[in-house]
Formats: structure tokens, C-alpha cells, sequence
């Protein structure tokens, strides 16, 4: 009995596999006022990487310490 795999369909481990590779940004911000009155100011990052792609890119941007 052979097993074939559909062309196109993915399963949950690729797709981690590939968010964690390549990682996702997601960047909200959200502001709530009143007449002019600021009620709420809300902003959110959210960044889903693995450490080494963090690490990766964090350092091309100058986030980490150099020794």
C-alpha cells in the first residue's frame, strides 16, 4: 500500500515548521479617543521566530550586544 501526498495540502508541522524558519510580524497599533481626548492608546509587537532566526535578524538591525 503506497502513501501518496496530496500536491498543495500542508500539514500543522510544515507550517510551524515554516513560521518558525521565517518567522511572522504582526504590528498593531489602536487609539481610542473622545472629542479630541485620548481614552485608550494601545500597540502591540508580536514576533514568532525561532531563536535562531531572532537571533539572525536581531543582530543584522543592531538589537544585540556586540562583545
Amino acid at each position: 500500500m503506497a502513501v501518496e501526498k496530496a500536491i498543495g495540502s500542508s500539514s500543522l508541522v510544515e507550517v510551524v515548521d515554516r513560521i518558525l524558519d521565517k518567522g511572522v510580524v504582526i504590528d498593531a497599533w489602536v487609539r481610542v479617543s473622545l472629542v479630541g481626548i485620548e481614552l485608550l492608546a494601545i500597540e502591540a509587537r508580536i514576533v514568532i521566530a525561532s531563536v535562531e532566526t531572532w537571533l539572525k535578524y536581531a543582530e543584522a538591525v543592531g538589537l544585540t550586544a556586540t562583545a
